[in-house]
This record gives structure tokens, C-alpha cells and sequence, in this order.
């Protein structure tokens, strides 16, 4: 196929556009032809083409004639069909940057960063197996030497305070940094020894190699705020004060509501998180309910009904006691009861049916222990003496005494915040707990392939900032980042090459993928 023009009543070739074999072949000439005939001061035809010509080599004149003769001689190469030469999912990789971007983490200005973050969005693996994935994706990756000085780069460049200063931003923009959630979880390591950061430390799931301790701050809406990383033999209660203080540093606050769990419950915590003048909602162990419900116990008995709520006290150090001697409960003030805090108890039928369930299953290990058949562990319910084992029977009654509750523990008075809010503002711990899931699950957060602690550092502030990108894009479709991925990798873009020129394809569409797409790429104001 050729362009030829007429001047001066002869015909002249203007352009070469290629030879074709086949329809789909001659079709891909004709769009490509369309393009070149089109003026640079008309429309351009949107054909949805890309076409990147390479220049053809010469060869010899064909045995056949052609429509139009070149009157210099020329003719183009005769090539064979067209042949793919390769795809990649260069939508997908796009619709996540532009979530990046719109969160402020181009502020990095670090191009290798950002592919790392993405590539750990769509399939994370070792950073030796990132190119690939990048590739995949339709960038060109840096090598292997440049990304390993990224991450050195991550930690002197202090890329985690760029990203947190854009977090909190966003948050503050589109959420409620007023209440913040904090969790902790553990990350382990296939390592022989120990060292100043990998240590072996305690993990529920029993694992008895090196491991680090992590700490994530996020937002009532589970976007993520600070992260911190902590010897893996540290306290789950030593944890969260650094990193409150690391926060309230960072932004410069003085007022919000912080929300942990029971594990964060002690008494030098709660003390330093009030004396920072910061509120604080912990859930309470189910152990110290009979004595902030003693009154209630001595007064009402030990009968509740489902959705009853008691608002009451509970001492900062076991020492103290309640007066039960009043057959009302005590409403907490911080200058009246200056050695107590407030607790705020609940009971749920549902809850009891679950704790009722536990129980019988404890019970029936701890008996199976005692009669031998089971291996000998600690197990609750389970008396140990000299004369051999036996069923902690007192124990087990006052635990089924105490199924369906559930405590908190907090600082704001019912002034300020009555007891169904505490509840609910407690209840929105499992967004941390999800976003915990989502690093080890999706992000595969644990750091198996690096040894030194600035990598480390590195690598979990890479996740730091995928997660919040997954976040955001879960926010702006309602669809896990898992099915995002999913559903948009397989819309690839397909670049042919045919007679010595290539050209890129855009890929079909489906109108619920492109509502994905749409979601992506103009994200909203809010959450």
C-alpha cells in the first residue's frame, strides 16, 4: 500500500505505508494510511491507534509490478503476516499512579519508588523479580544496582516522613484524624540468628524464629497515618507511645482520641497517654469485671439483659476498691476520681452464645489434658499440685459468670462522649485489623529477603505507602485491590509489528471494568 499524489499530471509516491498478505493485515494499513492523509490543521481521527513507523530497508525491485512506481527506485521490503510482539497491562499500572499521584506521594520525586511501590500493589515478590513485574506492566525497569541504592536512598532520604506528611494531608482533607486506631503485629524471618533488630520474641503463632514488631497508626476509615518498626522482642505495650509521640511530633497535635486494644492495657500507658492530654478508649480483660462490676453484682445479681450498657469505674492500679455500699453506679470524673478511670461495660447475647462456645471447647481440652490424653501444655482450667492435675472448677465458674461481657476502658467523660459511642469508636479496630491483613495478604509485607535494618526500614515504608494506595483505591471502588488487580491486568495493550513499522492497541474495554477505570483515575473528594 502505497500514498501517491498527482503533480503536474503525474503521479509521485509521497509515502511507503507498508505490504499485506491478509484482511487484517490490509486493515491495519488502511487505519495507518488514514492517519498520514490526515492535515496537521484538521481533526485528527481518533482511531485509537498508536503508530511508532520504524524505517523499512531497501531491497531489490519485485518480480511483479507495483500500483505506483517510486520514481527514485525505491521499493519496500515485502514482509510476512503480522506477528504480536509483545503486551502489557499499561492501564492498569497508569489507573494506580494516578491514585499515587493524588495522594501527594510524587513528592518523593523518586521514579524507581514509585515503580516499587506499584509492582508491590500488583504482585509483590523479591525486589530481583520486580523488573518483571514492571515489565509486565509496560515500564522499563531500572536494573537490579539502582534499585537496591532506592532503597538506601528510602532511608536517607527519610521517604517515609514525605509519605506520612502526604497521609495525614489526604486524612485531614477527606476523613477524621480526631480518632486514631492502632495495632501491632509481627513480621518473622527464615534466619538463624538473632540480631539488634531481629529478635526471637513472642507470636501467637508460636514461631520461634527472628522476628520484628510493627506498629501501625490509621484512621478511623483504615487509611493509613505512621508506621514504626520495633525489636521483635519488644513489649506490645512499649510500642504505642513512641509512636503516638512520633505523631504527634510529626503534625504538630495535642488533641485526639486514640483506640487500641486490651493488649495495649497498662497502667504506664493509659498514664502517659493522659498525661500527653490525649483521650484514650482500650478494651478491657474480661478478668476485671468483677470488680468494676461489684456494685452491679451485689445490687442486680449476676442476670443482664442483651444490649445492657453500665457505665461505671475502675481503679488505675489493682490496689483500690469501689464503694458498693450505693446501689447507683458511679459516674467518673477526672477531678473526683482522680485514682480511677472510667469503664464502660456491655452485654450481648450473641457474645455469650461465642463465649459459652470457647469455654466448653477450654474445658474439654483442659480434661482431655488431665486424663492423659493430650500432650501436657499450659491450658486455662488446668490446677497443677503436687498430688498431679486436676479441673480448675472455681476458675471455670467464674468465667461462664462473666460470658457476653465485654469492657472498655477510656478517659473521655459521658459528658463528652456517651457510653454507645465509646462502643462503637472501639468497634472501628477492625479496619487496623484489616489493614494488617492487607499488608501480609496483598502486600506480603514480611521482608524475608533483606537482613539490614536500613533495608528493612526501607522496604516496610514501601509497603507503608502501597498500602495506602491500595487504600484509597479500595475507597474509590468498593472492591478489595486483590479484585482491582484482577479484573485490570487483563486489559492489555498489544503492540504488532508488520512490514518493518509497529503499532500499539489499546485494549477492549468492558463498561464495568471501565467504571473501574473511571473510579481510578478521577478520584473523589471524599471518602
Amino acid at each position: 500500500m502505497q500514498i501517491a499524489e498527482y503533480a503536474g499530471g503525474r503521479q509521485r509516491i509521497v509515502e511507503h505505508v507498508g505490504s499485506a498478505h491478509t484482511e487484517a493485515e490490509l486493515g491495519l494499513l488502511l487505519a495507518q494510511a488514514r492517519e498520514l492523509l490526515e492535515s496537521p490543521s484538521q481533526a485528527v481521527l481518533d482511531l485509537g491507534i498508536e503508530p511508532s513507523p520504524r524505517v523499512a530497508a531497501m531491497a531489490p525491485p519485485p518480480a511483479s509490478p507495483v500500483l505506483f512506481q517510486d520514481p527514485a527506485g525505491r521499493e519496500p521490503v515485502r514482509g510476512g503476516p503480522a506477528r504480536v510482539v509483545g503486551t502489557e497491562s499499561r492501564l492498569l499500572f497508569e489507573s494506580l499512579r494516578q491514585v499515587l499521584t493524588s495522594l501527594g506521594f510524587d513528592a518523593v520525586g523518586d521514579e524507581t519508588f514509585t515503580d516499587l511501590v506499584i509492582a508491590r500493589i500488583v504482585e509483590p515478590t523479591s525486589l530481583l523479580d520486580a523488573g518483571r513485574v514492571l515489565r509486565d506492566l509496560g515500564r522499563e525497569p531500572a536494573s537490579y544496582a539502582t534499585m537496591k541504592r532506592c532503597l538506601a536512598k528510602v532511608a536517607a532520604g527519610d521517604y517515609r516522613s514525605t509519605v506520612a506528611e502526604a497521609c495525614f494531608a489526604h486524612a485531614a482533607t477527606n476523613g477524621d484524624v480526631s480518632l486514631v486506631l492502632y495495632d501491632v503485629t509481627t513480621l518473622y524471618f527464615e534466619a538463624e540468628k538473632e540480631d539488634d533488630l531481629r529478635k526471637v520474641g513472642y507470636s501467637k503463632e508460636r514461631r520461634v524464629d527472628p522476628q520484628i514488631v510493627v506498629g501501625l497508626l490509621v484512621d478511623r476509615a483504615g487509611f493509613p497515618l505512621e508506621i514504626g518498626c520495633f525489636e521483635g522482642n519488644k513489649a506490645e505495650t512499649a510500642t504505642i507511645i513512641p509512636i503516638i509521640r512520633q505523631f504527634q511530633d510529626r503534625h504538630g497535635l495535642v488533641d485526639m482520641v486514640v483506640v487500641a486494644d486490651a493488649g495495649m492495657l497498662s497502667a504506664s500507658n493509659l498514664g502517659a497517654l493522659d498525661e500527653a492530654g490525649l483521650r484514650f478508649i482500650v478494651g478491657s480483660r474480661q478478668t476485671k469485671a468483677p470488680g468494676d462490676l461489684e456494685g452491679h453484682f451485689r445490687w442486680h445479681g449476676d442476670a443482664f439483659d442483651d444490649g445492657q450498657i453500665i457505665d461505671t469505674i475502675t481503679p488505675r492500679h489493682g490496689g483500690s476498691r469501689r464503694d458498693t455500699n450505693r446501689r447507683a453506679e458511679p459516674v467518673w470524673d477526672p477531678v473526683t476520681h482522680p485514682k480511677d478511670w472510667r469503664a464502660v461495660w456491655a452485654y450481648s447475647r450473641k457474645r455469650t452464645v461465642r463465649d459459652e462456645r470457647t469455654l466448653t471447647l477450654q474445658e474439654n481440652r483442659a480434661k482431655a489434658i488431665i486424663d492423659g490424653e493430650k500432650q501436657a501444655k499450659n491450658v486455662r482450667f488446668v490446677r497443677t499440685t503436687s498430688s498431679g492435675r486436676s479441673l480448675d472448677a472455681k476458675a471455670l465458674e467464674r468465667a461462664r459468670r462473666l460470658v457476653g461481657l465485654k469492657g472498655y476502658v477510656t478517659n473521655i467523660p459521658a459528658a463528652i462522649m456517651p457510653a454507645g459511642e465509646v462502643i462503637s469508636s472501639y468497634h472501628d479496630l477492625w479496619r487496623v485489623e484489616q489493614s494488617f491483613r492487607m499488608s501480609k495478604t496483598d502486600l506480603r509485607a514480611r521482608p524475608m529477603f533483606h537482613r539490614q535494618k536500613d533495608a528493612i526500614e526501607a522496604h516496610l515504608t514501601i509497603v507503608f505507602t502501597a498500602l495506602a494506595v491500595a487504600r484509597r483505591a479500595q475507597q474509590l471502588t468498593g472492591l478489595a485491590i486483590g479484585n482491582i488487580v484482577k479484573q485490570l491486568r487483563p486489559l492489555r495493550s498489544a503492540t504488532i509489528a508488520i512490514n518493518g513499522a509497529h503499532q500499539t492497541f489499546p485494549p477492549e474495554i468492558p463498561a464495568e471494568k471501565q467504571a473501574i477505570l473511571n473510579a481510578l483515575q478521577h478520584p473523589k473528594l471524599t471518602h
